[in-house]
C-alpha cells in the first residue's frame, strides 16, 4: 500500500505529524479523524532513491533482538519499544526500517507481518519465529533465543572465514606467481633458445611457450573472463536454487563440509523426550496374563487331587 505524509492538530491544538500507509488519502483520514486528529495536509509519499543495499549487520540485528526481548518481558508495549530502539540505534538503516516497522504495526499489522516486507534485514528464519512467539504469547523468550543463535551464527562465519584465509592466500599467490611466469620469465627464456641456435625443442617446452603467447595477447580477455566468473558465481549465490547447490556441494567436501555441520548451533533442548530417546528406553515388561493356566500348576493341583480323594 502507498505511504501518506500527515499533518494535523489534536483537539489541545497541538500540532501532529507523521507518516501511515493506507489504500488512499481518504482512507488515511479516516484513521486521523478516529484518532481525534484534525488533519490539515495528507500527501503521498514520493519515492526515494536509496544507494543502500537494505542489509543489517549481525552485530547490530543481535543487540536489536536482545534489547527489544528485554523491553517486551518488562511489559512495555510493543510500539513504544519500536519507538524507543529506532531513535537509539546507531545504524541509520536500521533505525529507518525499524520506524517503517512501527508504522506497519499502527496501521494494524502484525510485527511478524511488519518483519516479511525487509527480508534483507529479517529472514524467513527470524519472521516465522517471531511469528510463532506472537501465537504463543512467548515472544519474549523467542527474541532471547534468537539473540543467542545470532550470535553462534555470527561466531561460526567468523571461525569459516578464518580458516579460509591460508588457502585464499595461496591460490591467489599461484595465480600472480603464474601470471608473472607467463608474462615474464617464458618470453626470455624463449629468446634465451633462439640466441643459442637451438633446432626442434620438446613437445612440452613448444605448448609452454605457446601458452605464453597466447596469454600475453589475450591478457584482456582473460582478465574479462574471470570478472564474468567471479560476478556469474556472486549472482548465483544470491538465489535461492544456486545458494542450495553451493552448499550441498560445500557440505560434500572431505575436510571442509563436515566441519561446518558439526559447528552448527543447535536448536534449545525441550524438556520433553524425543521419540528415538523413548524406544530405547528400557521398559519394564508387563506380566503375562494368559487366561489359561499354566501346564505345570495343573498337573501340579490334579495330583494333589487324585493322592486326597481315596482317603475321603
Amino acid at each position: 500500500m502507498p505511504v501518506f505524509v500527515w499533518e494535523g492538530r489534536t483537539r489541545t491544538g497541538e500540532a501532529r505529524s507523521g507518516t501511515m500507509e493506507g489504500a488512499d488519502a481518504n482512507a488515511v483520514l479516516g484513521v486521523l479523524r478516529g484518532q481525534q486528529i484534525n488533519p490539515t495536509k495528507v500527501k503521498k509519499k514520493g519515492r526515494e532513491i536509496s544507494l543502500s543495499f537494505g542489509g543489517v549487520p549481525d552485530k547490530d540485528l543481535v543487540v536489536f533482538t536482545r534489547q527489544f526481548g528485554v523491553m517486551i518481558d518488562a511489559g512495555l508495549p510493543l510500539v513504544q519499544c519500536l519507538d524507543i530502539l529506532s531513535q537509539q540505534t546507531t545504524n541509520k538503516q536500521l533505525a529507518k526500517i525499524l520506524s517503517q516497522v512501527k508504522i506497519n504495526v499502527e496501521s494494524g499489522a502484525t510485527f511478524s507481518d511488519s518483519l516479511r516486507k525487509h527480508p534483507k534485514a529479517f529472514d524467513e528464519l527470524y519472521v516465522n519465529l517471531v511469528a510463532a512467539g506472537e501465537v504463543g504469547g512467548i515472544l519474549d523468550t523467542i527474541l532471547n533465543r534468537l539473540a543467542t543463535y545470532i550470535e553462534k551464527a555470527v561466531k561460526l562465519k567468523r571461525q569459516v572465514k578464518g580458516a579460509m584465509v591460508y588457502p585464499t592466500g595461496v591460490v591467489i599467490v599461484a595465480a600472480v606467481v603464474l601470471v608473472v611466469l607467463l608474462t615474464k620469465v617464458i618470453p626470455v627464456f624463449e629468446n634465451m633458445f633462439k640466441d643459442m641456435g637451438a633446432g626442434s625443442l620438446p613437445a612440452l617446452t613448444k605448448f609452454v611457450i605457446e601458452l605464453s603467447k597466447g596469454f600475453i595477447a589475450n591478457f584482456h580477455w582473460f582478465l574479462l573472463g574471470i570478472v564474468a566468473i567471479i560476478v556469474g558465481f556472486v549472482v548465483t549465490l544470491r538465489t535461492t536454487k544456486g545458494r542450495w547447490y553451493f552448499d550441498t556441494i560445500m557440505l560434500k567436501v572431505p575436510v571442509i563440509g563436515p566441519w561446518p555441520a558439526s559447528r552448527a548451533p543447535s536448536a534449545p533442548s525441550s524438556p520433553r523426550a524425543s521419540p528415538s530417546s523413548t524406544r530405547s528406553r528400557s521398559w519394564p515388561r508387563p506380566p503375562a496374563t494368559s487366561s489359561s493356566p499354566r501346564p505345570s500348576a495343573t498337573r501340579g493341583r490334579r495330583s494333589r487331587k487324585a493322592r486326597t480323594s481315596p482317603g475321603r
